[in-house]
């Protein structure tokens, strides 16, 4: 829904919808003095999508040779965000109490609202060198049009790259998912322990998305890349299902964390050009949807797995599913190819 509505009123309205409902967001936790009010204020957080939007705003304002790079660093901007914005919710609220990293946050959501307000300008999709034509499909379509989504998987390549997104990350997923339980039961760890352990996987994301990637991007097709990625989840599935303790883990990170960027930031790259760009919006919803599924089955396949398998289940799927897809494109001919209208 949210990003049909970007592909419908515009990027910079789909922004200021974020920031402002996650102010009221925060108004609303910040002001709960009993459950139901407390649960009242999670309706604002059905608006508060800012990543997809800001990466409409970068699909809109560069170049399809720069898109891959400049989605890489916008991922790390927002790796940052949520390594320092953790960080300091835990050091206020320890100090000062629960309520003042709310104030902080309500804060800052004003001023990212008037940043926007501000700084994107009105035309920005406009700013697209792919033209929007004033009766284009997108637009003649509701913002809750199924159809229009439909319609987005029948493009040249769309239906295959995507397929490639879910199918590659979903093995690992299923482990980031049960990761709770196995830090503890598996890999012994406690609470404060596995948060240095995250931390730790958030500094390795920013690293490949921040330093890696731009160059890659300009050194490799995203066809390579894609393969590239695809390949290096097989060989982190084959790790995971030999690993035996934290170290091996930590170790097996390093690629995991550089396949799962690259593929994220290369298929997004790609399907966003396989599209015209009043659907681009649309498309990125579509990527951004493939955590929530993964979340949404996760926990029941990945128990099932955990409880008569072991955690060298997850590493022999990821291993499988991966060697599956290389093969499928080292044989298919998927086109890749940028759409110059709509």
């Amino acid at each position: 829904f949210y990003t049909r509505l970007v592909d419908q009123f515009g990027t910079r309205a789909a922004l200021i919808l974020s920031c402002a409902s996650a102010s009221a967001f925060f108004l609303l936790v910040s002001i709960s003095t009993s459950i139901p009010l407390l649960f009242l204020s999670r309706l604002p957080s059905v608006f508060m999508h800012g990543m997809p939007a800001a990466q409409k705003v970068i699909t809109d304002l560069t170049t399809p040779s720069e898109r891959a790079g400049a989605l890489g660093k916008l991922g790390l901007c927002f790796g940052i965000g949520i390594i320092v914005g953790s960080a300091l919710g835990g050091i206020l609220s320890t100090k000062f109490g629960i309520f003042v990293p709310l104030y902080f946050g309500l804060v800052g959501s004003l001023i990212n609202t008037m940043i926007v307000i501000v700084g994107i300008p009105s035309p920005a999709s406009r700013r697209s060198e792919h033209p929007v034509t004033e009766h284009s499909p997108s637009q003649a379509g509701g913002v809750f049009s199924l159809r229009e989504i439909l319609r987005l998987m029948k493009f040249p390549g769309v239906m295959e790259v995507f397929l490639v997104k879910v199918l590659a990350g979903f093995p690992i997923g299923l482990f980031l998912i049960m990761f709770s339980i196995i830090s503890m039961d598996f890999f012994g760890l406690e609470a404060v322990q596995t948060g240095y352990l995250m931390s730790y996987f958030g500094v390795l994301q920013m690293v490949v998305q921040g330093l890696v990637l731009g160059r890659l991007t300009s050194l490799c097709t995203e066809k390579t890349l894609l393969r590239l990625s695809v390949l290096v989840f097989a060989g982190v599935g084959l790790g995971m299902a030999l690993m035996r303790n934290v170290l091996h883990y930590c170790i097996v990170a390093v690629p995991l964390m550089f396949a799962f960027s690259t593929l994220a930031t290369v298929t997004d790259s790609i399907l966003t050009k396989a599209v015209p760009a009043s659907d681009t919006g649309t498309m990125l919803g579509l990527c951004a949807s493939v955590q929530p599924l993964t979340r949404t089955v996760g926990p029941t396949i990945g128990g099932v797995l955990y409880k008569h398998f072991g955690v060298s289940s997850f590493g022999y799927l990821q291993l499988g599913v991966n060697m599956g897809l290389f093969v499928y494109l080292l044989r298919s001919n998927i086109p890749l190819g940028e759409r110059k209208g709509v």
